[in-house]
């Protein structure tokens, strides 16, 4: 990792750190909760090493980059500017985007906004609809509590400051060892805590034994990163959901029509077996909504860290995508 490039750039009135290698065509990775620029080591070395400049951030709120206090300011209008003016500091017209968790929701937007900008756009794990859609009937956390029942605070929306406070109870190594290496895939959503001691968030029985595609070292990179920053930037994007909704309401019912798209998904992602997703995967409603997705593609046995868990074949799917473009 040592040959990966560090810097901070001055974007949309924040200081952002960057993460890049290589020479060539940019591609720009967008990761997701809990995660950070690290969640990319892997497809930055594969990418950079087959012709691309491979760039990734932490995204506002996370790791090196600054977070604003206001929970006002991480809405999608403040997350897809940042974007932009990142991509305006690179000194290029357009780049392949690639998105994972958040990081595809910010996609999704960005291809909604700013098609002018992207040549390609990789999601993994959210297709277009579950954040994207709109129901006036149910706020953002009605529908998240009608999956899971009253027994629950859904935690990602409670306000500021008490989902945190849940959180510190735990220590931060077993909830990001937790989140990272569940394999529970019968329920949908973020991760909750019973309302009597908080638990243990996606999975009380995750083994303190690492998988193979996750080090000690990995996991350190993750705590001490979190450990200094909290966890108050990531859950904002959470909360500025349903003021996503109105904000973009002048949008609804537009699906991507200019932006080439594929898709990866895990077999075994909370997202992905989450009630009606697969239907909407694999039945026309994704390709009604997303005219120019090309490909979707599962990954069985791969649960919702793809990129990570699966690193060379999430490499490989982004790059022999990305290469239909040419340099």
């Amino acid at each position: 990792m040592e040959s990966i490039k560090h810097g901070m750039v001055e974007v949309n009135g924040i200081k952002m750190h960057v993460a890049e290698k290589g020479e060539g065509p940019v591609v720009l990775f967008l990761h997701g909760f809990p995660e950070l620029w690290y969640s990319w080591r892997h497809q930055i070395l594969a990418l950079s090493s087959r012709g691309y400049r491979a760039v990734a951030p932490d995204l506002r709120g996370y790791g090196d980059t600054e977070a604003p206090v206001p929970e006002s300011s991480y809405t999608c209008f403040h997350l897809v500017g940042d974007i932009v003016a990142l991509i305006d500091s690179l000194g290029v017209e357009k780049v392949f985007l690639v998105g994972h968790d958040w990081g595809a929701i910010i996609g999704w937007y960005f291809c909604m906004f700013r098609p002018d900008r992207i040549n390609a756009y990789v999601s993994l794990s959210v297709p277009f609809r579950p954040f994207l859609g709109r129901n006036p009937q149910h706020k953002t956390v009605d529908c998240f509590r009608a999956l899971y029942g009253d027994d629950y605070y859904i935690c990602r929306f409670q306000e500021t400051g008490k989902t945190e406070a849940a959180m510190a109870c735990v220590d931060t190594a077993y909830l990001l060892n937790n989140i990272f290496t569940s394999r529970k895939t019968d329920i949908s959503g973020p991760p909750v805590f019973p309302k009597a001691g908080h638990g243990t968030g996606f999975n009380p029985h995750s083994s303190p034994t690492l998988p193979s595609w996750l080090s000690q070292q990995d996991l350190h990179y993750y705590v001490t990163k979190f450990q200094k920053t909290g966890f108050t930037g990531g859950l904002s994007y959470y909360r500025n959901l349903n003021l996503n909704w109105e904000l973009t309401a002048s949008w609804t019912g537009m699906g991507i029509e200019n932006v080439p798209v594929k898709f990866i998904t895990g077999g075994d992602d909370l997202m992905y077996t989450s009630p009606g997703t697969k239907e909407y995967v694999h039945n026309g409603g994704f390709k009604k909504d997303v005219p120019t997705l090309e490909e979707v593609v599962v990954l069985e046995g791969v649960a919702h860290f793809s990129n990570q868990e699966a690193a060379e074949n999430v490499s490989n799917h982004i790059y022999h995508f990305l290469k239909k473009f040419g340099p």
